[in-house]
């Protein structure tokens, strides 16, 4: 049995226990020191004690030579912002301003509820604390005044989605760490896909509340001058993202000095609101929580990609996409109808870097290359522009996981902060917004300029 045979075996087995339930970290180390155990001691006939010995060097190597980099940084510092933000009670002034200004529409709390969670996305950089966050502020003001509750734990849990897209994205940049890419370029290519995905989300709501207008009544009364007073409370968010933005596009920093900067700001406004050590403890643990969760998939995996890079797995993966006669775009949806897939058995963040060291050489493959110019490409842009392009549309795709049983994670922490909600009512109330995702990644397939715009200017 060759190398690339067994490769081929052990990652059906990752595929097995981690559908089984396995947690992506442990499943990925676990076959990742299993496979270079077995290319150490039976490929290179270095026996079983010694083979043994150099698969674990080769592997206890990845945490720190693969993590202790400036980019990683990023991830903690975005994740601070963002539940910085929550506990200084801005997110509370972000939602009441989308409120009043769009609550009129057929809808509106679940419009505005989109437009918050857009808005706090822009400072935060992780889906699930998102939903957590709005399903405490935004569901019980929609149940107060008649929405459906499934409908209202739908948008939450949807809404919650767009922090994956809308930089800072912690998703997007371990896409950057796994593929080589430009971080600063690809989360500047987030923001226009952010703003098209909120506003396919926002029409949908107001169709669904046109169509059965117990889903979800309009709410009015303001005038424009309770609608203007309720700026000055959401301003500091926005502030904060032109900080961010400036920062990254200026060339006043790195973004992960951006991302520190960032937190900075949050962190002297929290405590001018009067935040207090109970809450910024509180936001600490929880940083401290989910970035451990992320690295420890990230170890996981990058331990398994070791291994991979031994087998040759991924280049014999691109050569066989690139050799494929048929249309390149045929082949990528192709790619993408799998990410679906995996979408309903394993979280975005563990889907994408277990499957991009396969997919991401293959998908460069069927542009032309690396370093192909954009009049010699399959797809039409060059090598650098199809890696931030298909990232934006692979993050995009899962999106999708994280509102689509039996995994969705969205839904099952709304669930867990609204006890009156079960799990099956979000699914539910959530299913109308996988069709909205659809759309999305199809107008971004479709106009590729939507994410290339705001890259090429720092691409040249």
């Amino acid at each position: 049995m060759t190398t690339f045979d067994t490769s081929l075996i052990l990652s059906g087995v990752l595929l097995v226990l981690v559908i089984m339930g396995m947690r992506v970290a442990f499943a990925t180390a676990l076959i990742g020191i299993l496979g270079l155990f077995i290319i150490f001691a039976f490929d290179k006939n270095m026996g079983v004690v010694k083979g043994m010995t150099v698969a674990l060097k080769a592997a206890g190597q990845v945490p720190h030579s693969k993590t202790a980099t400036n980019v990683l940084g990023l991830i903690p510092t975005f994740i601070l912002i963002g539940y910085l933000a929550y506990y200084a009670g801005l997110t509370k002034a972000l939602f009441e301003a989308a409120k009043r200004w769009v609550g009129w529409l057929p809808g509106g709390l679940g419009v505005a509820t989109v437009f918050a969670t857009a808005g706090f996305a822009a400072v935060s950089g992780a889906s699930v604390a998102t939903s957590a966050v709005f399903a405490r502020i935004a569901i019980p003001e929609m149940l107060k005044i008649g929405y459906d509750k499934r409908f209202a734990a739908g948008v939450v849990a949807a809404g919650g989605t767009l922090a994956s897209l809308i930089p800072p994205s912690a998703i997007l940049v371990i896409y950057a760490i796994i593929t080589e890419s430009s971080v600063g370029a690809l989360l500047m290519a987030g923001f226009l896909p952010g703003l098209v995905s909120a506003l396919i989300y926002g029409a949908l709501i107001v169709f669904m509340a046109k169509m059965k207008p117990d889903l979800g009544p309009p709410v009015g009364g303001y005038s424009f001058g309770q609608r203007m007073a309720s700026l000055p409370g959401a301003s500091p968010i926005f502030f904060v993202v032109g900080i961010i933005i400036l920062c990254i596009y200026g060339g006043w920093g790195t973004p992960t000095e951006a991302g520190a900067l960032g937190a900075f700001v949050v962190l002297v406004m929290a405590i001018w609101r009067g935040m207090r050590w109970k809450e910024l403890s509180a936001a600490l643990i929880e940083t401290a929580k989910l970035c451990a969760m992320i690295f420890a998939m990230i170890w996981g995996v990058l331990i398994f990609v070791r291994y991979l890079g031994f087998a040759q797995l991924p280049t014999a993966f691109a050569d066989f996409i690139g050799g494929l006669e048929q249309s390149p775009m045929l082949t990528l949806l192709m790619i993408l109808g799998v990410y679906v897939i995996l979408g309903m058995f394993m979280d975005a963040i563990g889907m994408l870097i277990l499957t991009l060291p396969v997919t991401f050489p293959a998908v460069m493959a069927l542009n032309g290359g690396d370093y192909v110019s954009a009049a010699d490409s399959a797809l039409g842009m060059s090598g650098p522009e199809c890696a931030v392009w298909f990232g934006i549309i692979v993050v995009k795709m899962a999106e999708l996981c994280l509102i689509t049983p039996p995994i969705g994670l969205n839904c099952f922490v709304v669930a867990g902060v609204r006890p009156d909600i079960s799990a099956q009512d979000v699914f539910r109330g959530a299913s109308p917004f996988f069709i909205a995702d659809v759309v999305t990644v199809a107008v971004l397939i479709a106009f590729p300029g939507i994410v290339l715009w705001l890259p090429r200017l720092i691409l040249g």
